[in-house]
């Protein structure tokens, strides 16, 4: 999967520039471990080897899925470019949709946001804690292992299996993570030269997007291991925000939306961030065990 995001990457900017780009395979400790990633630390587990040749100067750029970039700065290090944005949904993979899945049935996903999500939607799931790539993920099911797994659509459709999805969900029933969907250019920040080049890729109204979602992640000292769900788009020339924090079991959530200008999206985010912890998200959060 990082490969073939990375190489859509190199892709598009040798198209619009020119410049040809070679592929650097870095193993982080996110790609080895097979511990959940909640219990590894989070999101900075596919991140830190990355920035590391960054600094050293053995790489030029990274390339992240936003999803799995740590919400705080990084010292020397500039995020360059926010590409256009995939598909945000998360995917059903299985013989069904979730509605017609038999009672009880066995659903897999290594992320604490979608077990909650999915719980909510139906309480009689057993939702199985799963690790590995897509294709492992897949094979779960095929071999009867599990009846379903959910995973992020736009993965899906890197690798060439969207023909294994039986739903996509909206996200009025299951809010993506923050950044879903969206790729991260990086390189160090002292390279006005690398920051120019890569700024030929950038959207901004992905930038303006993603900055939303991941401020109310940020604000809420929140990270993979909690159950944060945000999704913010343009509708009518204004940025629409929506968040949710949703209890372990999917018992309880609180979701709020609100609107704002694509130019204050840093801003619109924070105060959303605030408005959840006013009803009481960190409650919410803090039960978790």
């Amino acid at each position: 999967m990082a490969m073939t995001q990375s190489q859509l990457v190199a892709d598009e900017l040798t198209r619009r520039t020119g410049r040809a780009v070679e592929l650097v395979g870095v193993t982080t400790e996110g790609d080895v471990s097979k511990a959940l990633l909640a219990q590894m630390g989070g999101t900075g587990v596919f991140v830190s080897a990355l920035r590391d040749r960054l600094l050293s100067g053995e790489v030029d750029f990274a390339v992240h899925s936003l999803k799995d970039l740590p919400t705080g700065a990084a010292e020397g290090i500039a995020l360059a470019a926010t590409p256009v944005r995939d598909d945000p949904r998360d995917a059903l993979c299985g013989p069904a949709k979730l509605a017609d899945l038999p009672r009880g049935a066995r659903v897999g996903t290594g992320s604490p946001r979608r077990v909650a999500q999915l719980k909510a939607l139906r309480p009689d799931l057993e939702v199985v804690p799963i690790r590995g790539n897509a294709d492992t993920r897949l094979r779960k099911v095929t071999d009867g292992e599990l009846d379903a797994v959910v995973l992020a659509y736009a993965g899906l459709g890197r690798i060439g299996r969207r023909d294994e999805v039986s739903e996509v969900f909206d996200p009025d029933q299951m809010l993506p993570a923050p950044g879903q969907g969206a790729l991260a250019l990086e390189c160090r920040a002292d390279r006005d030269d690398l920051r120019e080049l890569l700024a030929t890729v950038d959207d901004p109204a992905t930038r303006a997007a993603v900055t939303a979602e991941r401020t109310v992640l940020a604000v809420l000292e929140a990270g993979c291991s909690a159950p944060v769900g945000a999704y913010a788009a343009e509708v009518e020339q204004k940025l629409r925000l929506t968040a949710a924090v949703v209890a372990d079991d999917g018992s309880r959530q609180i979701r709020l939306s609100a609107s704002g200008h694509p130019g204050q999206a840093e801003r619109l985010g924070r105060d959303l961030a605030a408005e959840l912890l006013a009803r009481g998200a960190d409650q919410l959060m803090g039960e978790r065990h």
